[in-house]
């Protein structure tokens, strides 16, 4: 009786509001950072895939970053940018589970593999002598397929339960879909729904972060009990992913912070920024941070730019395998 209101084939957006002709320009804005998103993540995939002289853990394990960050961002810029222009701001609810999907398997990969980066910056600085011993090559790919295989497992879970759920309403209350907010239009008891998504939340978050934890505080104390240049190296080798790993964690605190509390004492504006933050700034600021950090990366992205002769090599290559502070 009534199944059919429980199951709404659309969902409306309720996060947007009228800004008249200035939509035109929130899609030129948002357009433009798109495609310099795919444009910078591209070229460092194809300098990485293409130069064997990276084909080491660490870039391996950017390499996944940087896919990631395509992922992530093509989740939410082409129904962003529809919905800008759109006067009736609805998404079918087939598209809104599979935002929802890619989204929430996005951020898990995210910082399951800065995690990871901070294990192989730990082996690197504190183990030089064992880094080949206890992380090579072949490992770091089947690191980094595991890292995804794990959340396209647990992610589809938490969707399949979100797909059976009956809901009273069709209203998700921001500019995409999400996890909590479609789970709140739900008439029946969601509590095995919000018990598996608090622990997806609890086992994502605790375990890279413990991770991180325990190698940094290593790396700390080589750094303070090592020499000047020692700390002066391990500080430029680790200020790209601590740099990464703030500007994620702190996009991901404002979303979940907005999803489980009443925010609306804050500007629209500011509300819409805070929810967007996490799936487009980390895009743009990795490539560009690592581009401009790692010179083995930028040195390879000048020779592929400017067309080297195909007996010409980078010359990092000439030093061989050898661990080395990026």
């Amino acid at each position: 009786m009534g199944e059919n209101l429980l199951q709404p084939s659309h969902f409306t957006l309720g996060g947007y509001f009228d800004v008249g002709l200035l939509k035109y320009l929130c899609f030129v804005l948002l357009l433009c950072l798109y495609l310099l998103i795919i444009g910078a993540n591209l070229l460092l995939i194809l300098v990485i895939c293409v130069n064997r002289t990276l084909h080491e853990p660490m870039y391996l394990f950017l390499l996944s970053l940087f896919v990631n960050e395509l992922y992530g961002s093509s989740s939410l810029f082409p129904l962003l940018l529809v919905q800008v222009l759109s006067d009736s701001h609805t998404v079918s609810a087939p598209l809104c589970l599979l935002q929802i999907f890619v989204i929430y398997s996005y951020g898990g990969v995210e910082f399951f593999t800065l995690g990871i980066m901070s294990y192989d910056r730990y082996l690197a600085i504190c183990c030089p002598l064992q880094y080949h011993r206890r992380l090579w090559s072949g490992k770091a790919v089947r690191l980094a397929a595991l890292c995804w295989f794990i959340f396209f497992i647990t992610v589809s879970v938490l969707v399949a339960f979100l797909s059976s759920l009956q809901l009273c309403g069709s209203v998700v209350s921001k500019v995409y879909c999400d996890y909590h907010s479609v789970v709140k239009l739900s008439c029946q008891d969601s509590l095995p729904g919000n018990m598996y998504g608090l622990l997806f939340f609890s086992v994502s978050v605790s375990c890279p972060l413990c991770l991180i934890i325990f190698t940094y505080s290593r790396i700390f104390r080589v750094c303070f009990s090592g020499s000047e240049q020692s700390r002066q190296k391990a500080v430029a080798t680790c200020t790209p992913h601590l740099a990464s790993l703030l500007n994620f964690t702190c996009g991901a605190t404002f979303e979940v912070l907005q999803s489980r509390f009443n925010m609306n004492s804050l500007p629209s504006t500011l509300r819409i920024f805070l929810s967007l933050y996490f799936l487009t700034c980390p895009p743009i600021f990795n490539p560009v941070m690592y581009g401009l950090k790692l010179s083995k990366i930028r040195l390879s992205c000048r020779n592929l730019l400017s067309h080297p002769r195909p007996d010409s090599d980078t010359p990092s290559s000439k030093n061989g395998s050898r661990v080395r502070f990026c």
